[in-house]
């Protein structure tokens, strides 16, 4: 017998499964009474999350409808750790569950991503001041026409661009100061990595093209471009939860985007965790 065919002759049975299935995540209410700080810390895929994973005390997993949410703590600060998927959907998926079931205080999406501003190189790290949806809005004849649509909460149209968090921003710049970042290797020369503040644009595509690289920098101002931060940053908008997006320069976002993010993932994904880690120390 299926477990379809059990519940459709036993609907006390399906009730006493969904019961027992709840009794085994955390509340929302439980969450909150804990008290003090809970920062939420996501990213799209292991390598962008394993540093923290790694740093964290006593974790606990907790599995909600498939996606595994970790608990635990670094430092004095209480976390939950999440790896979303890739995409904009996974993402703001993720972000939702993860805002209701845990309530957290605040949230850092760590992780990776092309550059567009030609000052940006692999190993550098772009903090979001501003998150934008870069294929977002009304195709015409004329390309892109860059909108946001409404917010179903409250029914005002959403910004074309998210600011960070003012407080998260600030945070995440004094971190920058103090953190110590991985040089990278680029073009035969060791450098030293640089913090930056900027605009970063997210789709839908991992951009490998330099005609579109120019149309993000010259129609969006993007500093660089990546698949998630934008929506992430749009669920926190709406649910009024503070949020940044850090993000390591993986690649150009040009022809050679796929083969450079195989030869600076590890980089850039170290140094965005890595200045996410700070910004728990302070």
């Amino acid at each position: 017998m299926t477990e379809f065919t059990l519940f459709r002759a036993n609907p006390r049975a399906l009730l006493v499964f969904l019961a027992t299935a709840s009794l085994a995540l955390p509340s929302p209410s439980a969450m909150a009474e804990t008290g003090g700080v809970l920062t939420a810390v996501l990213g799209s895929c292991d390598a962008e999350i394993s540093l923290v994973k790694d740093r964290l005390m006593e974790p606990k997993d907790h599995d909600l409808l498939g996606l595994t949410f970790t608990t635990g703590s670094i430092g004095e600060n209480k976390v939950v750790l999440a790896k979303s998927g890739v995409g904009k959907v996974n993402a703001a998926i993720a972000s939702a569950l993860l805002i209701e079931r845990f309530r957290p205080t605040r949230l850092i999406f760590t992780g990776v991503a092309g550059a567009v501003s030609p000052d940006l190189l692999p190993g550098d790290v772009v903090i979001g001041a501003t998150m934008a949806q870069h294929d977002l809005g009304t195709w015409t004849d004329d390309g892109i026409s860059r909108r946001g649509f409404a917010n179903p909460i409250t029914g005002t149209r959403n910004p074309t661009g998210f600011p960070a968090d003012t407080k998260l921003l600030a945070r995440a710049e004094l971190a920058a100061a103090r953190v110590a970042l991985m040089a990278a290797v680029v073009d035969g020369t060791r450098r030293k990595p640089r913090v930056t503040s900027g605009v970063v644009a997210s789709g839908d595509t991992f951009i490998a093209s330099t005609g579109k690289r120019r149309e993000l920098r010259e129609g969006l101002g993007a500093d660089a471009v990546e698949m998630e931060g934008a929506a992430v940053a749009q669920v926190c908008h709406q649910f009024k939860v503070p949020c940044v997006i850090i993000r390591g320069i993986s690649d150009f976002a040009d022809s050679r985007a796929e083969a450079d993010i195989d030869k600076f993932m590890e980089v850039a994904a170290r140094n965005s965790a890595m200045l996410a880690l700070e910004m728990l120390a302070e």
